[in-house]
């Protein structure tokens, strides 16, 4: 055994081991008392982040359905009978005034949402480990591990972690190279005001208690927790609330976590039972074992895609070292490393059944976390999905999905009590208990819109995988969500076009409104309306039903406003030509039609392309982390490589050098932490790859200037069923690409040089509008022109557009054209 330890030592001194596997964050030094510098691990029920501290080690804990509070609503039962009166004041330009009503019959009068809190901290204190040499640890995000190594005395000691996928607890393994060396004493810090800590007869350390009173709504959601540990010799001794091993050779530490949530109206579940069986399952089995289990299942997820932007000696240095020297030295494969990141972090907080990941993912360590941690759903929530269909990750889509089902079902007796209207609406947050209220403050919370948007993804994972059984289940939503709008939009006074009144664009006030942003028919709204319109006349036709209520729609679609190019050449935000080039507000809501939608088109509508670019360079590119995240998909849909690149260097900075940024554990800084950025940018990575939104599969859209040299990519997914099987590029060129169609059908591909059958047979080009139904696109209405705008056409680089008829289930290899 000495043997091998002297040889794994060597190896670090080295940094061999990191050189050998890329895709990991290492560091040569703990966390120390910093969240931010700790390395998160999660089985999407489970979350921990591991310090890697040597003689007082911390191990934060969270549990995906410790929340604050009990079942709730928090629906504003004053707004309908001030609606009429609200509707005109905004019409009339009183806006202060709209504002101030709005205040007090739409915004909450009760809970603003409830708090995603954390159980605790599992300690773990090694007497006389203050001093020690050879640190290091690491992050090993392709088998989702996490490890610390140091020597103490001449002893190497090793811990390592994972939060187990296939066994439902957190394990924690201590080994040393030197028998009898193990000696920690191990016990809970929490928060929690009303947890209980303690230890049993059978060696468990264990804490209890209820979650929090919260703005009115009572705490009433029971948890438990559980630690055991096995030794490999040594001893076991207990007080009231720790545990003490004494010279063991090895210990494992399991730790399971349960509440009595079993749904967003029953906490009725039984904890004790439930965090209890996970333990007695999982206990019995070997470390090695659950290992080789938990990796095998990780994997299947993981490593469905493989990138590759290439490699440089700048990927020598640990992890924080290369954040910090990002801007100043060419290192695509810290790229590479944030790419696959963001797709860990889904997987590890995002697992089918569980719940959904909130603006921290399943990571939180304050008992009053920033915005509760809660459900953003104005963009943060949705953007945490942008992922999930392409980078092939669509099973973990489903916690998201089944939120948005059961917001459609609160959200009924929202948009029925607060407004009159059938179907169902929600806000700009929610939580756990699906409340759909309006919260915060007239500023943001009176926009409406989210059930539109969110109810997208459900008419997405039906464009990526084709199934019709999802679709009929998923058709229920979104007619409901289309039929919020039919009931409440309202003819504008002297544009006569269908407005949303009252409404915003999200957190962002024009001039002239008095600091208000409450305003009617804004256009990141009309888009939302315009889309959900659109997808439910698509899924009643492909389903065969409701063609009266697609024929409705489709003739309230036409009286949309339509969007609308300014004096300063730019996207107007707003029906009025209101937008101030000088604006750097972190939301540009209504680029929502450039991305996540396609509305807007460098190929079909070049004067909208236009202004989408005016507003994006006015607007700038520093932001907040998730805001230059969302650019970065942005500037890939602008088909601007270098662009997006310049967004993904700015994203890459270290956090307090800007506005936002990123910690050195890669975490999103918004600054706090908010995660939707990590999503954000893996997204726009793949924009920057392949897109399909616009009516064809496009291949290297956004190459950079700094990739073109060499690159690959395999396992992304396209709209219509395709799967890229492999693709690799050099010199900027596309020179093989392997498709493989699991639908069938046409499949259009825009290529950025010449390709051809491997076999050497000549491509169809492409003729007409697409005739593979996934592929649609909606025509819009064409926009409105100021006069006095400046209209810059696009200089579109030359593509390739092709044809290829395909059969369910093949694939098809093409190679470059010489």
């Amino acid at each position: 055994m000495k043997k091998w330890w002297t040889i794994f030592f060597s190896v670090l001194v080295v940094h061999g081991l990191a050189q050998q596997q890329n895709l990991k964050l290492w560091y040569r030094q703990p966390a120390g008392a910093i969240w931010e510098n700790a390395l998160p691990i999660g089985n999407g029920r489970l979350g921990a982040m591991v310090y890697g501290n040597v003689s007082r080690e911390t191990i934060q804990l969270n549990e995906h359905t410790l929340w604050s509070g009990s079942p709730n609503r928090n629906d504003n039962q004053m707004a309908l009978d001030s609606l009429g009166v609200l509707r005109q004041l905004i019409f009339d330009g009183k806006y202060k005034e709209a504002e101030s009503l709005a205040n007090k019959v739409i915004i909450t009068k009760k809970s603003h949402g409830q708090m995603f809190q954390p159980l605790g901290d599992l300690q773990l204190v090694f007497e006389g480990h203050e001093q020690y040499t050879d640190y290091y640890r690491e992050l090993d995000i392709e088998k989702a591990l996490a490890r610390t190594t140091y020597t103490v005395n001449g002893i190497n000691y090793r811990r390592e972690a994972m939060a187990s996928f296939t066994d439902r607890v957190i394990v924690v393994r201590l080994s040393a190279d030197k028998k009898a060396s193990i000696s920690f004493t191990t016990f809970f810090k929490t928060q929690q005001p009303k947890a209980l800590t303690t230890t049993t007869s059978n060696q468990e350390l264990t804490i209890a208690g209820t979650t929090m009173d919260h703005e009115t709504v009572k705490g009433l959601l029971k948890y438990k927790g559980i630690v055991r540990i096995k030794t490999e010799g040594g001893s076991i001794q207990r007080n009231d609330t720790s545990l003490t091993i004494t010279n063991a050779d090895a210990a494992t530490i399991y730790i399971s976590i349960a509440t009595g949530f079993n749904n967003y109206q029953d906490i009725s579940g039984d904890e004790n039972k439930r965090a209890a069986d996970d333990m007695t399952k999982a206990y019995v089995k070997p470390y090695n074992t659950m290992a080789a289990s938990h990796i095998k299942f990780y994997q299947q997820y993981f490593n469905r895609v493989k990138l590759n932007l290439g490699n440089t000696d700048a990927a020598k240095l640990p992890t924080d070292e290369r954040l910090k020297n990002f801007n100043q030295v060419n290192d695509p494969q810290l790229v590479t490393l944030y790419y696959q990141y963001g797709r860990y972090l889904l997987i590890c907080s995002s697992q089918p059944g569980g719940q959904p990941a909130n603006l921290q993912g399943i990571w939180n360590n304050k008992i009053r976390p920033p915005w509760d941690s809660k459900y953003t759903i104005n963009i943060n929530a949705e953007m945490n999905y942008w992922p999930a269909e392409k980078t092939n990750l669509a099973e973990l889509h489903e916690p998201f999905l089944k939120m948005v089902r059961e917001l459609s079902e609160t959200g009924k007796q929202t948009a029925r009590e607060m407004y009159g209207a059938r179907g169902w609406v929600a806000h700009h947050n929610t939580d756990i208990w699906r409340t759909n209220g309006a919260v915060d403050g007239a500023l943001w919370g009176v926009w409406n819109a989210a059930g539109g948007w969110m109810s997208q993804h459900l008419w997405e994972h039906y464009l990526y995988s084709g199934d019709k059984k999802f679709l009929a289940s998923a058709y229920p939503v979104l007619k409901a969500a289309a039929i919020f709008y039919v009931d409440f939009l309202v003819a504008h006074p002297k544009k006569n076009w269908l407005v949303i009144n009252p409404d915003m664009s999200p957190e962002n006030s024009p001039a002239g409104h008095q600091g208000a942003s409450i305003d009617a028919g804004t256009t990141m709204t009309n888009q939302i309306v315009f889309d959900i319109f659109s997808a439910t006349i698509s899924a009643a036709g492909i389903l065969q039903t409701d063609k009266a209520f697609a024929d409705t729609l489709t003739a309230l679609r036409k009286r949309l406003p339509p969007m609308q190019i300014g004096r300063h050449g730019q996207l107007q935000e707003w029906l009025d030509d209101l937008d101030d080039p000088k604006d750097k507000h972190r939301h540009i809501s209504h680029l929502y039609g450039l991305f996540p939608s396609n509305q807007i088109s460098p190929y079909r509508n070049p004067e909208l392309y236009s202004a989408a670019k005016t507003t994006l360079v006015q607007r700038g590119d520093i932001s907040t982390g998730w805001s230059m995240g969302w650019k970065v998909n942005w500037w890939a849909r602008m088909l601007d490589g270098n662009h997006a690149y310049k967004l993904i260097q700015n994203q890459l900075t270290p956090v307090g050098t800007g506005e936002g940024g990123t910690y050195n554990n890669l975490f999103d800084a918004h600054p706090p932490f908010q995660i939707d950025g990590n999503f954000g940018c893996t997204s726009g990575i793949t924009e920057m790859l392949m897109q399909s939104a616009d009516g064809a599969v496009h291949i290297l859209p956004a190459l950079p200037d700094v990739w073109k040299e060499e690159g690959s990519i395999s396992g992304l997914r396209a709209i219509g069923g395709f799967e890229i099987v492999n693709m690799e590029w050099k010199a900027g060129k596309l020179v093989s690409l392997i498709i493989r169609s699991k639908l069938g059908g046409n499949l259009r591909l825009r290529t950025p040089n010449e390709m051809k059958t491997e076999s050497g047979i000549e491509l169809k080009k492409a003729k007409g509008e697409n005739s593979n139904p996934f592929f649609e696109t909606n025509i819009i209405t064409n926009p409105l022109i100021s006069p006095e705008a400046i209209i810059t056409k696009p200089d579109l680089k030359q593509t390739w557009l092709y044809d290829i008829n395909t059969r369910k289930g093949e694939l098809y290899k093409l190679i470059t054209k010489e």
